[in-house]
């Protein structure tokens, strides 16, 4: 075998679908379509390690709760273990009323009988057969003509209709797939369908199902969605049939060619949560479900605890969802980047003053506690991350509020311990830095022991600024402190509370400083609310220092701002 320099010269380019006045690009989603799980046969027989009859229960039991309506159970006609299992999900009256199970068969008589009797006594099913009919497969695989693969159709399709005579009790629905319909050509594709809805009769009322499978994904999406739009407007007694579509990831679009398919006219998806399957997997019907919430639009599928979801499906499937899948990995809805963290952070801070529930905050698509999320893992802190990033995380798990010059001087901080340390910071982490650089008064030079106010009485009379009426009062701080490890009384005067800190420090030695900013909120209510104090203050030489006081009174916590910047300082 010769090895090509240019592997392209080995490829054609797909051929473009003969379609005049396409509608699809016009058009937009505008309700949820039928869904088929197809995770306990196209997604088991691409594992490993198949599912177990235990597994393939809990897989079953998950795709109800989260809303399944088809669920395609397994391939009888492969062994006893997908036939047994199917006949006691049958006899166990596990299935809900309200839900249909599936099977796939050959277009073979011995395996469509097979495939009956798995599903004998159940209230309604769906049998689904295919043949492939693309040219390749014709000529590679079978070494067959056309008019061998449309006959192999028909007489699977009167296998159909005969077995389902055969066991009346159960309301058969019927599905066909021209497989590898992706790249055969489109006449023959309607022509081998409409031969089967021939035999099988179906109506409006009673319709039959025609998968269109993109089998192995050859072309962008968009050639996919003229395929479909194609075959609508071509095939005979359309309003008999529901068009779905099984879309493969190969080129990486599996979702965008389910969702354009919908768009040409499609009724029903089949796929896997989470996009399992063969080679690179089906589309993922968690993200196309999910991409409808985000276009206004209910899709009828419960993802509400996406974790326990995920949990079951890895534990199932033996296979872990991807830390970057969308909407369930476990990353997606988390920011390290600085200039990231500050646009969701202000994003928050806007919801709450809003007067309406629409979801508008950058970067996230998606509220993340509608999937059961919480709000803690948004925001995540590494050595990319910058204020506004390790300011959320503060917020979210201590409830302080940094003002914005000093989560600016607090990130350096943090990004010196995260280039220290070369790994993500936890809450815990960034808590343990702002503890030692605010709060923590170990090793610190000044350490509040006790103090008290008090006003000086007020002067009357004539100062140029008195007006002839009364001078305000000064107000008096007395304190005992620790300085340098030794207790000592000091006292202050100045026209409020922080001043006189100020002045009282500056008399024992302490730095000369100026306050520039002050606030403070509540942490907290009722009898367990706690008072945070922010003080910003600069000293003789020009610097700011930042202080953070935290008390149940809160003029304590004033107090204790102020030596925090001391110490700072």
């Amino acid at each position: 075998m010769t090895m090509l320099r240019d592997p392209s010269a080995k490829y054609r380019p797909f051929p473009q679908v003969p379609l005049e006045g396409r509608q699809w690009p016009a058009r937009t989603i505008t309700q949820a379509p039928i869904w088929l799980s197809t995770d306990l046969r196209d997604g088991n027989q691409a594992l490993i390690d198949p599912m177990d009859a235990e597994k393939k229960t809990r897989f079953f039991d998950l795709l109800v709760r989260v809303g399944l309506k088809e669920i395609e159970v397994g391939f009888p006609a492969s062994g006893a273990t997908d036939f047994d299992y199917i006949q006691n999900l049958v006899r166990s009256g596990r299935i809900p009323d309200d839900v249909t199970p599936q099977v796939l068969t050959q277009a073979r008589a011995d395996l469509i009988r097979t495939s009956f009797d798995s599903l004998a006594g159940a209230r309604t099913a769906i049998v689904h057969l295919y043949n492939a009919v693309s040219p390749a497969w014709r000529r590679i695989v079978f070494g067959m003509e056309r008019a061998d693969i449309k006959q192999i159709a028909v007489d699977g399709a009167k296998q159909l209709r005969d077995n389902a005579a055969r066991l009346p009790q159960t309301d058969w629905r019927f599905e066909y797939s021209p497989e590898t319909f992706s790249t055969a050509e489109l006449d023959f594709s309607i022509e081998c369908c409409a031969a089967v809805m021939e035999i099988l009769a179906p109506t409006a009322d009673h319709p039959i199902i025609l998968n269109l499978p993109a089998t192995v994904e050859a072309s962008t999406p968009n050639i996919y969605a003229d395929q479909i739009e194609y075959f609508a407007r071509h095939l005979p007694n359309r309003d008999a049939a529901l068009i779905s579509l099984h879309t493969h990831n190969d080129r990486g679009t599996g979702v965008a060619a389910a969702e354009l398919g919908l768009l040409a006219g499609a009724d029903r998806v089949e796929g896997c949560l989470f996009g399992n399957g063969e080679r690179t997997g089906n589309s993922c019907l968690v993200t196309i479900a999910l991409n409808m919430y985000t276009q206004g639009l209910d899709p009828g599928l419960d993802f509400s605890d996406i974790d326990q979801v995920i949990a079951t499906v890895e534990y199932c499937n033996r296979l872990p969802v991807h830390p970057r899948h969308p909407y369930g990995g476990e990353l997606v809805y988390t920011a390290f980047s600085g200039s990231h963290q500050d646009a969701i952070k202000k994003g928050f801070a806007a919801r709450e003053r809003q007067n309406d529930q629409h979801w508008e905050v950058p970067y996230l698509p998606i509220d993340p506690a509608d999937l059961g999320r919480s709000y803690e893992a948004v925001i995540r802190v590494n050595s990319q991350s910058g204020k506004g990033g390790v300011a959320w995380v503060l917020e979210q798990d201590k409830g302080l509020k940094l003002p914005k010059k000093m989560q600016a001087s607090f990130s350096h901080i943090v990004q010196a311990v995260a280039d220290k340390t070369s790994r993500e910071l936890g809450a815990e982490d960034i808590w343990q830095a702002f503890e030692a650089s605010y709060l923590s008064v170990a090793d610190k030079r000044f350490q509040l022991v006790d103090w008290s106010e008090s006003h000086s009485s007020p002067a009357r009379g004539g100062g140029p600024r008195s007006g002839g009426g009364a001078q305000a009062s000064e107000r008096i701080f007395a304190g005992v402190l620790r300085i340098d490890g030794q207790q000592r009384s000091i006292s202050g005067r100045g026209n409020g509370l922080m001043s006189s800190v100020i002045a009282a420090l500056a008399e024992s030695g302490g730095p000369i400083m100026d306050i520039v900013d002050y606030s403070e909120h509540a942490i907290g209510q009722g009898s367990t609310v706690q008072a945070a104090a922010y003080v910003e203050c600069r000293t003789a030489d020009g610097k700011s220092v930042f202080g953070c006081g935290l008390d149940t009174d809160v003029a304590t916590a004033s107090v204790r701002a102020i030596l925090s910047a001391a110490n700072g300082a």
